[in-house]
């Protein structure tokens, strides 16, 4: 059945307003997934921060051309789904892509990040980024590392001083007892 030219206009601006939010995008190939794996995917998606929509590939190009996006023309053949990352774009594309090795009929078919047109072994690497929190704290790590070496070279030498005023202390108090 034909949409309509109104549904169409509706469709492309649905799908401007989503990338427009959207940190990526990640295309996939969902042919052969069933009701409820679509459901699954869609709310392990969902819990990760992000959206999962089939979409029409004509449309979608419209709507990147209009947000001045790269279109990934290889990408958007056939039947095609977009995760949106709404939040941040590794727990999308790590619930992507265990579902790609959990159903063997679904496959990651490539994205967009940042106005990038990425490929399914980019939105693999993207997948095995740590989180956001845990990036955060290993550079907070690396910054206070040489302040906790400075401040245990301080202590050390503080302690030093101390024993050879305790030696001083002993040596004296051992004076004054056989005077």
């Amino acid at each position: 059945m034909a949409i309509s030219r109104k549904k169409k206009e509706q469709l492309v601006a649905q799908y401007v307003d989503m990338l427009s939010r959207s940190q990526a995008a990640i295309l996939t190939n969902y042919q052969g997934l069933t009701v409820a794996e679509m459901t699954k995917l869609r709310q392990k998606v969902r819990d990760a921060g992000g959206s999962y929509h089939v979409i029409k590939n004509t449309l979608a190009q419209l709507a990147l051309k209009q947000l001045g996006l790269p279109v990934p023309e290889g990408l958007m053949e056939g039947p095609t789904a977009v995760g949106f990352c709404y939040e941040e774009a590794p727990p999308v594309a790590k619930v992507l892509v265990d579902c790609a090795k959990e159903f063997k009929t679904f496959a990651i078919k490539g994205g967009l990040l940042g106005g990038k047109i990425l490929n399914a072994d980019e939105i693999e690497a993207l997948a095995e980024l740590p989180s956001r929190e845990i990036l955060l704290a290993r550079v907070l790590g690396t910054i206070q590392a040489p302040a906790g070496r400075v401040a245990g070279a301080l202590a050390e030498s503080i302690r030093q001083i101390l024993r050879l005023l305790q030696a001083r202390v002993e040596q004296l108090e051992k004076q004054a007892s056989q005077a």
